[in-house]
């Protein structure tokens, strides 16, 4: 990409020095704490799944058993899988059964008991993991066998509560040139402290997120993605009280992008901000792993706060995504920062602004995979207007070379959109795509939009100097950012964030933290589908 608006590069290193920096707190809070949520996805990895007779998940009720008994400090590691040789217990399963029942004492180990229980538990969460690195490298051969789209990827919603309504959905919108499907997930998931399990068909403006119906959406996609001759890309939500378990879900069963921004919880969902950002680090350790592309959510801070003042908000909050992504060991091309055509169209050159920050975040990121949101905020009852205005949108995204391009649909703004208001939005970006997608920018100078991107930069650093101050938890309070101001102390999930004594143990972040970018796999084991078959049926560690 060539630079246009001739940026200071003093002036954005200092302002990713001060990122750093303002982040560094929060990742120190993030190192030396665990959650509940946090020991639920080992187990999860360790190959503990399923529900009791009342729907609650048996990682739950182990997870809850252990603490209850002797703690989470040390993490859930060491007493499960320790009470699993003390036992004499075949798996995890049945010790989660009978520990709901009451009929396990659990222990913090010692010695070579410790020793012994540690081992255990890095083999078992190892085979987890080793199917998240086959369904990564399954991934890469279908895009090899098949082909990769061309950006801007289009990304298009589907959000009926059922999954057997969205799933043909999806496959229809694919075939009309949808390269990237976002399955919404059911309104007010994020607050429960548990994933449901099985398939769902009741969400509400939404379907659960949960491990059967990843399966059965990513298993749709992947016969239209034979049928069409292209990767068709699924995406669920990575957020709420569960965000490490769903993260680890999404590893598991292959998807290839997630919403998993580093203070959307936060902000719109009311999640306490300590529980969110230690949970935000190890999920992104997961998705870094299963090669997922996360999708951040600074549009819609431009929701709450009007999208001219609080431009420079957008930035800083990309510039601290970055820095917490990075930290986490994501890679550049798993940096899908947000952003969003959110200008009232009767600002005067309201298009120009919009150009000026669009072109801004892309030369701060020129890497990244950005993910461009539609205008939402100023749709009205006029269809008409609406879909002029995403026109405007599609043509901006395609001027400033953004990477995907949510659908915008004229009446999304009144109702869940209606089946013909889709396939006219995908009308729209196939119209404008071929008809502007080799235009070009050229900024003079002194042009008004190289100054509106200058002074936006500028203001984020001046705002990342004061969070540097003053802290980003406080910042946060201050209602920074989207204007909604949440305490430290306040929010849901508080409860659930432990301290990690002096021998805490996490096998996950053990084998992590070894790297990455994980190996190829071995020769002779097969075709990557073979390797994935392989480890789910035991027959490979």
């Amino acid at each position: 990409m060539t630079p246009k608006l001739r940026l200071d590069p003093a002036q954005v290193r200092l302002a990713r020095d001060l990122a750093r920096r303002a982040g560094e707190p929060v990742t120190h809070l993030a190192r030396t704490h665990t959650t509940v949520s946090i020991e639920r996805a080992v187990l999860r990895l360790g190959g503990l799944d399923g529900a009791d007779a009342e729907g609650m998940p048996w990682v739950n009720r182990l997870a809850d058993a252990v603490r209850d008994s002797v703690g989470l400090e040390y993490g859930v590691a060491l007493p499960a899988w320790d009470a699993v040789l003390a036992g004499g217990y075949p798996d995890l399963r049945t010790l989660a059964e009978h520990a709901a029942a009451g009929q396990v004492r659990f222990r913090i180990p010692a010695g070579a008991e410790a020793g012994a229980a540690r081992e255990l538990a890095l083999r078992s969460v190892h085979k987890g993991i080793s199917v998240i690195d086959a369904q990564r490298a399954l991934r890469s051969a279908m895009i090899a066998d098949l082909a990769d789209p061309p950006a801007p990827w289009i990304y298009l919603i589907v959000a009926t509560g059922d999954i057997y309504e969205d799933i043909p959905q999806a496959q229809a919108a694919a075939r009309e040139g949808a390269d990237v499907i976002a399955v919404i997930r059911s309104t007010g998931q994020s607050l429960l402290d548990y994933v449901p399990e099985g398939a769902t068909r009741e969400g509400y403006a939404g379907t659960y997120a949960t491990r059967e119906n990843f399966a059965l959406m990513r298993a749709a996609l992947d016969e239209t993605s034979r049928e069409l001759g292209r990767y068709v890309r699924l995406t669920n939500y990575a957020s709420g009280l569960c965000m490490p378990e769903i993260a680890t879900l999404a590893g598991l069963e292959r998807l290839d992008m997630m919403l998993n921004d580093c203070m959307y919880g936060i902000i719109f969902r009311d999640i306490n901000p300590v529980r969110t950002f230690i949970d935000q680090r190890f999920s992104r350790q997961v998705h870094a792993r299963a090669g997922i592309v996360i999708n951040t959510g600074e549009d819609n801070y431009l929701t709450t706060a009007d999208a001219v003042d609080a431009a420079h908000t957008v930035v800083v909050s990309q510039l601290l995504n970055e820095y917490f992504g990075r930290e986490a060991g994501l890679a550049t091309w798993q940096l899908g920062l947000g952003h969003a055509f959110e200008i009232n169209p009767a600002v005067p050159d309201s298009f120009l602004l919009e150009l000026a920050h669009a072109q801004l975040v892309r030369e701060l990121f020129p890497g990244a995979p950005l993910k461009y949101m539609p205008p939402t905020k100023h749709m009205t009852g006029n269809v008409f207007a609406g879909y002029l205005l995403d026109a405007f949108f599609n043509l901006c995204g395609l001027m400033t070379g953004q990477s995907i391009l949510l659908v915008g649909m004229m009446t999304e703004g009144i109702h869940t959109p209606f089946l013909s208001d889709r396939d006219l939005a995908l009308e729209n970006v196939r119209y404008v795509r071929s008809a502007a997608g080799r235009l070009g920018l050229s900024f003079q100078p002194d042009s008004f939009v190289v100054g509106r991107a200058r002074q936006v930069l500028g203001e984020a650093v001046g705002l990342l100097r004061r969070i540097e101050a003053d802290g980003l938890l406080n910042a946060i309070a201050d209602g920074t950012f989207g204007v909604t101001k949440r305490p430290p102390d306040g929010g849901r999930g508080l409860d659930g964030v432990i301290e990690r004594a002096d021998g805490y143990v996490n096998p996950v972040s053990d084998l992590l933290a070894r790297g990455t970018t994980p190996e190829p796999p071995p020769e002779g084991t097969g075709p990557p589908g073979a390797l994935l078959a392989g480890i789910l049926e035991g027959d490979m560690e």
